[in-house]
């Protein structure tokens, strides 16, 4: 085989599996910025504890990083409930929302990478689980497990997620209270407790993306601060409130990141993705599944 298509082949498979960790990472925003209308710039922040976390249980516990992030997920519900409560008591049910509520997404963003320096140093960190050495052989391709597995992971846990939005009369709460918290009322819904579930929600996804990213890549830090452009740009592209299109968003994004990295080197992928984005936006203002206005 031409060993030009081998390599863009390989591009486009590696870049499918970067985007399964782009969708993990953008689907809890989808909700909380989506859905919800809640502009959480620690969202990646939150994906970097999770990643810190999930290298502590593993390595105490001696278990696989993929499941101490599924364990930590409840933990992670349970700060994202209590993130809320603060937020809504102190910004949203004054108001206050736009400038002030941005502002206190910014300082909890700034208190988790302190906090983490603190408590771990600057140094990065990650883990080799016994299968990250394993590389599987499909003709020319290369699917190496260190990227198939938490891709794989990722996607199974946005799918049992979008059956949950669909299906369950909370889901559907969900999906709707920012479009009508007043007909949720006349329900007899408080779309304050929905809220405080979905946000709960999306920092444990954003948990479980950052368990998935310790096996992928080292991490320190300040590594939320790389990826903040990047999950908003993929749910603006898939249509705010589109799980469906932030997952073809993700995968889209993480080819285009991946094959230019490969063929023109990775000072350029940043820019061909974002401007990819522009283009998106230029055409279809909505994103790739945004209904029109």
């Amino acid at each position: 085989m031409d060993p030009d298509l081998v390599l863009l082949l390989n591009g486009v498979v590696s870049g499918l599996l970067l985007g399964g960790l782009y969708a993990a990472a953008a689907s809890g925003l989808a909700i909380s910025f989506g859905m919800l209308d809640i502009v959480n710039i620690a969202h990646p922040a939150f994906m970097v504890a999770g990643g810190f976390c999930v290298v502590l249980i593993g390595t105490a516990l001696g278990i696989d990083p993929l499941l101490a992030a599924v364990l930590q997920a409840p933990l992670f519900n349970a700060v994202g409930v209590g993130v809320y409560v603060f937020y809504h008591h102190f910004f949203e049910r004054r108001g206050d929302e736009a400038l002030q509520g941005l502002a206190f997404f910014f300082g909890i963003m700034f208190i988790i990478e302190v906090g983490l320096v603190m408590l771990f140093g600057p140094e990065q960190r990650y883990l080799d689980p016994p299968y990250a050495f394993v590389t599987l052989r499909l003709g020319e391709i290369d699917l190496p497990l260190r990227m198939l597995v938490p891709a794989t992971l990722a996607l199974v846990v946005i799918g049992l997620l979008f059956l949950y939005l669909r299906r369950s009369f909370t889901g559907l709460a969900i999906a709707a209270v920012a479009q009508d918290a007043e007909a949720l009322r006349l329900m007899a819904v408080n779309p304050v407790r929905i809220k405080r579930l979905a946000f709960g929600l999306s920092v444990a996804l954003a948990a479980l993306a950052g368990g998935a990213l310790v096996v992928v890549q080292p991490v320190d830090p300040s590594s939320g601060q790389v990826f903040i452009g990047r999950v908003f740009a993929i749910v603006i592209m898939g249509g705010m409130a589109s799980l469906s299109g932030c997952v073809l968003a993700a995968l889209a994004f993480g080819v285009m990141e991946n094959l230019t990295a490969t063929f023109y080197g990775p000072s350029w992928s940043p820019a061909v993705a974002f401007g990819w984005l522009l283009l998106v936006l230029a055409v279809r203002p909505q994103g790739l599944f945004g209904k029109p206005a």
